[in-house]
């Protein structure tokens, strides 16, 4: 009898726990125990710390079954990211140092939720697809290192998420794409700015254009991820533990000087808010729900 009234409660636990998780000084033993397990009670994203390694911290993205970037989503990853922030600004000796982006599904992130973004307003539409470029920006501005692990597919937003990161690793299975263009719509979270520093813009530019999608292997290749392995969180976290070894000032500042310079995604955001009033857009959108091929006008 105790066995299974513990059995019952145990979930539901999780799920206070995971709740009430940003109410609690980051990080902490109790929120490293969520490292073995992940319930559908918990949140769509959620961090937790490294056991062997409690300065480096772990994002999950839980949203099955790939990980779109639904309101919710993006609403916690920036919660988690603000919780991130004030770990690093404490510096105490248990602060965050490292932190790394992974997925608990075999999809890393497929981007937008386009269900739910064709019950939106235009209005509704722009100001989302900008807190999603704020959210990724606040990723990208970090003071720590920040490593994305890519298992499955990284798409559109997904894409964005990893291209906000310091490190990319992928998993043998990755790909990557921006097919926004397919859409009648262009990357909105950054991935017009990032994509061309990473790789060129030359290459940018045909991606984007093609809206085509490129392999683990291709994507080492141009110098979008840093490493394709059999197991690329593992290989994560040992760099992570590696990063963690060093002085945290100047690996701090070492990334402050490596990252000034002139960040473009505000003009990105002008580009988006005019192809917002488009009706490719809409055609693009209808399409998709209705499983057909877009006819797009130019309009």
């Amino acid at each position: 009898y105790q066995r299974r009234v513990h059995g019952e409660i145990r979930p539901i636990l999780r799920m206070l726990q995971a709740h009430t998780f940003f109410l609690k000084r980051i990080p902490s033993v109790a929120w490293r125990s969520l490292s073995t397990h992940v319930s559908s009670h918990q949140r769509k994203c959620f961090l937790e710390t490294d056991s062997a390694s409690p300065c480096v911290g772990i994002v999950s993205l839980n949203n099955p079954k790939v990980n779109a970037l639904s309101r919710e989503m993006c609403q916690q990853l920036n919660e988690v990211l603000l919780a991130v922030e004030r770990s690093c600004a404490a510096r105490h000796s248990e602060s965050l140092r490292v932190l790394i982006v992974r997925s608990t599904s075999p999809v890393f992130c497929a981007g937008a939720d386009l269900k739910e973004r064709l019950t939106m307003p235009l209005s509704e539409v722009q100001a989302f697809v900008s807190g999603i470029r704020a959210t990724f920006s606040r990723l990208e501005s970090l003071k720590i290192p920040t490593i994305a692990v890519v298992e499955g597919a990284a798409l559109g937003g997904g894409c964005e998420l990893a291209l906000s990161c310091d490190m990319r690793f992928a998993g043998e299975g990755a790909t990557f794409a921006l097919p926004e263009t397919k859409l009648a719509i262009i990357p909105g979270a950054g991935g017009t700015q990032r994509l061309p520093r990473l790789i060129g813009a030359s290459k940018a530019k045909e991606l984007i254009f093609t809206g085509a999608s490129v392999t683990a292997d291709q994507a080492r290749q141009i110098g979008l991820v840093n490493g394709v392995h059999q197991d690329a969180f593992v290989h994560a976290l040992s760099i992570a533990h590696q990063i963690v070894k060093n002085g945290p000032v100047g690996v701090r500042l070492a990334k402050e000087a490596i990252d000034r310079g002139v960040r473009g995604c505000d003009v990105e955001g002008e580009c988006y808010a005019q192809i917002c009033l488009t009706e490719d857009r809409e055609e693009g959108l209808r399409a998709f729900s209705e499983k057909r091929a877009p006819v797009y006008k130019g309009e």
